[in-house]
């Protein structure tokens, strides 16, 4: 597969994913480019996006040997991909700490992202291949460009409603994301 070069690198050698995966993880390199297009971001900017769009997923699929020894965090296998990638991302050269955090973080959310970390979280929950609710999906993506801290305080609201449906623990970076959003909406 040929990735256009206005969608920057491309995965890594070293991700771990299958052709579903791929595609996901380009259809979000295309969402966040497509903001990016749309509201002006100056090129510096949007390869960061890009970037971290790239990585974030980059080992969604590898086995957990793998996940284990390049997270530095414990907790389920399931959300140690994110941290794996940006451990591994950072083992080989990356020092941008706000793309190293959006990949860290970008499953569970993260109080004090920069921009990239904001679009990473939406354009993975938001990219079009995503069939559930696939109509409300779209219409937040179509939003995200004028009026991103909107979407992203309702992306939240979505995601932490399925964590709170679901049972599980609350991450500590999810309720602290989810109290800062608020803080932040609500008027003085």
């Amino acid at each position: 597969m040929t990735i256009p070069a206005e969608l920057g690198p491309g995965l890594p050698g070293w991700a771990v994913v299958g052709p579903a995966r791929r595609a996901h993880i380009e259809r979000v390199a295309r969402l966040a480019h497509q903001w990016g297009s749309l509201m002006g971001v100056p090129r510096a900017e949007l390869d960061r996006w890009l970037n971290a769009a790239w990585l974030h997923d980059a080992l969604r699929d590898a086995d957990e040997a793998v996940l284990t020894e390049w997270a530095d965090a414990a907790g389920s296998i399931a959300l140690l991909h994110g941290p794996a990638a940006a451990g591994r991302a950072k083992a080989l050269g990356e020092t941008d700490r706000g793309v190293l955090d959006a990949v860290r973080y970008h499953s569970v959310g993260l109080a004090e992202w920069e921009m990239v970390g904001q679009v990473l979280y939406c354009a993975d929950f938001l990219e079009p291949g995503r069939t559930v609710a696939a109509e409300r999906r779209a219409e937040l993506a179509a939003r995200f460009p004028a009026d991103p801290a909107a979407v992203m305080r309702e992306v939240t609201r979505w995601r932490l409603g399925s964590v709170i449906e679901s049972g599980w623990t609350i991450p500590e970076p999810t309720y602290r994301l989810w109290n800062q959003l608020v803080a932040a909406a609500s008027p003085a």
